[in-house]
């Protein structure tokens, strides 16, 4: 059972990243409207803030995110099970770019004929209607 508090699906997009040192690329192994695993190289640490772009494949838009790593693979294995990379949370991001995404994970879910949760697809489609809706306080 997957406790998480937002809907996610196996949404592969790519991303850029900009740090304080370098710069990287990387690509989204799932997305939700709060946060994202991220494939890339040479995943950052723990805690660590810095700036990415989502670019949103079959569109000109692109989704430009301050996010937060809260899980990091750097030193574990890099497979399929635990592919090489990070879990970052988004700190800032624009109610046009949750919107994106909440939209992209209700298609993703609805054409993959997945179940989901009543909770989480509320949260899913009040994103949709009301994309000011920032998806705090659902749970």
């Amino acid at each position: 059972m997957d406790n998480r508090h937002f809907a996610r699906a196996k949404i592969q997009w790519p991303v850029s990243m900009i740090t304080e040192d370098r710069s990287a690329d990387g690509v989204t192994l799932n997305l939700s409207t709060n946060g994202a695993y991220i494939g890339c190289a040479h995943p950052l640490r723990l805690n660590e803030v810095f700036d990415m772009t989502i670019e949103v494949p079959n569109s000109e838009s692109s989704i430009k995110t301050t996010v937060e790593v809260v899980f990091s693979n750097i030193y574990g294995p890099d497979d399929a099970i635990s592919p090489r990379g990070m879990g970052v949370r988004f700190l800032k991001i624009s109610s046009q770019g949750r919107q994106i995404i909440a939209k992209e994970i209700l298609q993703h879910l609805q054409s993959d004929k997945v179940k989901i949760d009543a909770r989480k697809l509320q949260s899913l489609e009040t994103l949709i209607i009301d994309p000011n809706a920032n998806g705090r306080g659902i749970a």
